[in-house]
C-alpha cells in the first residue's frame, strides 16, 4: 500500500504542487530518482489521478453549490443519464447511489435564478423522473484526500477486548 516516503511525497506535492521533482527529493531527504520512481509508481497505480490547478468554481463566479438527487426510470440505466449529464458543464460530478435516489449530482451556478436553469436542463433528459435539490449554504470541510492517506500509511487500529 503506502509507506511513510509515499506520503510525505503526497503531502509536499498537495501542499506545493509546482514543486520540481530535484527539490522535492531534496526536501525528502531522498535520491531525485527515488523521488520519481515513487511518483512514478502513485501514477500508475491511479493513486496520483492528475496535476492539473484546483480551480475555484465560485472564483469563476459560479456561487452556488447544490446537491441533486435523481431519480431515474427503471430499466434505462445509470450510463445514458451519465453521458447526458456530462455535456452540461454546471455538473461538476455524479455517483451512483443506494438509498431514496439513483444519483447524486454536484451542480454549480452563479446564482439561485441560474440554478434553476440549470435543473431545468436537467430533468429535460430522457429517464429522469424526478429530482431532489439541496443548496450549499457554506463549506465546512473542503474536499481533502490527505487525513486518509496519512490514515493508510498508518498501522490498523486493533479492536480493544471489552
Amino acid at each position: 500500500m503506502l509507506d511513510d516516503l509515499d506520503a510525505r511525497l503526497l503531502r509536499l506535492l498537495a501542499d506545493e504542487p509546482r514543486i520540481g521533482m530535484l527539490e522535492c527529493s531534496r526536501r525528502l531527504g531522498v535520491a531525485r530518482g527515488t523521488a520519481q520512481a515513487r511518483l512514478d509508481r502513485l501514477t500508475a497505480r491511479g493513486v496520483v489521478r492528475g496535476y492539473g490547478p484546483e480551480v475555484d468554481p465560485a472564483a469563476l463566479g459560479y456561487a452556488v453549490t447544490a446537491f441533486v438527487t435523481l431519480e431515474i426510470r427503471q430499466g434505462l440505466g445509470h450510463a445514458c443519464v451519465a453521458g447526458e449529464l456530462a455535456r452540461i458543464p454546471e455538473v461538476l460530478e455524479a455517483h451512483t447511489v443506494s438509498g431514496a435516489g439513483d444519483m447524486v449530482c454536484r451542480i454549480v451556478a452563479r446564482s439561485n435564478t441560474d440554478l434553476q436553469r440549470v435543473i431545468d436542463a436537467v430533468v429535460t433528459i430522457e429517464g429522469i423522473v424526478r429530482t431532489n435539490t439541496v443548496i450549499a449554504l457554506a463549506p465546512q470541510i473542503p474536499y481533502r484526500v490527505l487525513p486518509l492517506v496519512e490514515t493508510a500509511v498508518s498501522p490498523a487500529p486493533r479492536a480493544t477486548p471489552r
